[in-house]
């Protein structure tokens, strides 16, 4: 019979080796209660060992970290490069679109400077920047309050706003991604919204370089089965791509 201590270093390993761990089958693993393996979980989330999830733990490098965006602009730049291009080659003239904040989605309103009469929405102050140099687009600020580590607006009248509009795409920024969680982001606001945006559009394009899979932010955005398309590069795993394709899920990799 292992001790408390034992059982909660087994439990970091596993974790660790694992990438996640489920209370059901730890309490099977060690033949003792669930009430026991939650408390167990519990004091290794409050000691930084394990990061406490919905039944279960996740390890600690599984969680996905947030940058501002001023260190964003540094992380994979020339691979946002490549994707945005991909993204613009989406986008036809006249379209329009919701772009989600992000640093990722700021390189694709650069790559929209040849597009034609588009309409766009966005959350993103920095994207917002961009767009203005566009001659030929008819561009809306979504208002609310400034996150300034994220450079994005939001609030509750924004998305009650957003019920009014309809359009054509939704490019959505990714903070995590993976097979169960789907995509995800840091904060529960930017979440709520970005849900928003995407049940206003006819598609919803996905964009985020590999280094983004395998890892889970704290709040849920989207199922996979929701995304229409995903942008990304060529290093993502092969048999994540395919789960996709089998959802039906248009991927592009570059």
């Amino acid at each position: 019979m292992l001790t408390t201590i034992e059982r909660r270093q087994k439990i970091v390993l596993m974790t660790e080796e694992y990438g996640k761990v489920n209370v059901k089958e730890l309490a099977k693993t060690f033949d003792i209660s669930e009430v026991s393996i939650r408390h167990d979980l519990n004091e290794l989330g409050k000691r930084g060992l394990v990061v406490r999830s919905r039944g279960g733990a996740i390890a600690c490098d599984k969680l996905a970290k947030e940058l501002s965006v001023k260190d964003k602009h540094n992380e994979n730049y020339a691979v946002k490069v490549l994707l945005a291009k991909a993204v613009a080659n989406l986008v036809d003239d006249g379209d329009s679109l919701i772009i989600d904040s992000g640093t990722t989605t700021e390189e694709v309103a650069k790559a929209l400077t040849n597009k034609q009469g588009l309409t766009v929405m966005t959350n993103g102050l920095n994207i917002a920047h961009v767009l203005a140099d566009i001659d030929d687009a008819n561009v809306f600020m979504l208002g609310g309050q400034l996150r300034k580590k994220s450079m994005s607006f939001y609030s509750n009248e924004v998305e009650q706003a957003l019920s009014k509009y309809n359009f054509k795409k939704v490019i959505l920024g990714v903070d995590g991604i993976d097979s169960e969680a789907g995509i995800t982001t840091h904060y529960e606001p930017e979440a709520m919204l970005n849900r928003t945006m995407c049940t206003r559009a006819d598609k919803v394009i996905a964009v985020t370089d590999s280094s983004k899979f395998g890892k889970r932010a704290l709040y849920n955005v989207l199922p996979l089965k929701s995304i229409d398309v995903l942008v990304t590069d060529k290093n993502m795993p092969a048999e994540f791509i395919e789960s996709l394709t089998s959802l039906g899920i248009e991927v592009i990799t570059v």
